[in-house]
């Protein structure tokens, strides 16, 4: 993300930031500051909410990914509610950097990995296999189908994954991916997904 030019009439001042807060779990309430960046759509209060009910029995003990993290509200929400890690990728330096310090602030550091890098190719750097995956990545760039492919060897069975876009986005699902549950809100329409890889003898049928 480039630097604000400094104008004719003096600096540029200070980069703003704004707070958002964790709404459930061991963290409940805590604040997390984020500075604002162009394209920054922190998942809202009434959708997180509305996420972690359906989530709720498999976040104790989950492995988790936030591969377009952000704010990491999502990730965070998941450490604060039980999940044992979450792996956050962020392509802006200045976002996973504040990432890295809300998480030694909140006293999640050994939860959480945090990888500057650009999604989805940063998934190799990523540790291990997930149960969980948000996925909420930037609207109109493109990227939600080579994430869910590039996410789908490294799901454990029982695995859910969340999607958020433009309610405007027609692109349809990979076969294999299967809606479970979804909802709108605005102008973001969200899903929760599961994958089941079909079988040779399924893709032979005419």
């Amino acid at each position: 993300m480039a630097a604000r030019k400094p104008g004719r009439r003096g600096r540029a001042g200070p980069a703003r930031s704004h707070q958002i807060r964790i709404i459930g779990g061991d963290w409940r309430r805590r604040q997390i500051t984020v500075p604002d960046a162009p394209g920054l759509r922190p998942t809202g209060d009434r959708i997180r909410e509305t996420l972690f009910n359906w989530l709720a029995l498999r976040l104790p003990g989950a492995r988790c990914l936030d591969l377009f993290a952000g704010t990491g509200v999502l990730g965070l929400e998941a450490l604060s509610r039980g999940a044992a890690h979450c792996s956050f990728v962020e392509a802006d330096a200045r976002l996973a950097a504040g990432l890295q310090s809300q998480l030694a602030q909140l006293g999640g550091a050994e939860r959480g990995t945090v990888v500057s890098a650009r999604a989805p190719e940063a998934l190799a750097r990523c540790p291990g296999d997930f149960d969980i995956v948000f996925l909420d990545p930037p609207f109109e760039a493109g990227l939600l189908a080579p994430a869910l492919d590039a996410v789908a060897d490294r799901l454990v069975p029982g695995h859910r994954v969340y999607v958020e876009r433009d309610r405007r986005d027609t692109t349809e699902l990979a076969p294999g991916w299967q809606v479970l549950r979804d909802g709108q809100a605005g102008q973001v329409r969200y899903h929760l997904l599961e994958f089941q890889p079909m079988t040779d003898s399924l893709k032979e049928t005419p």
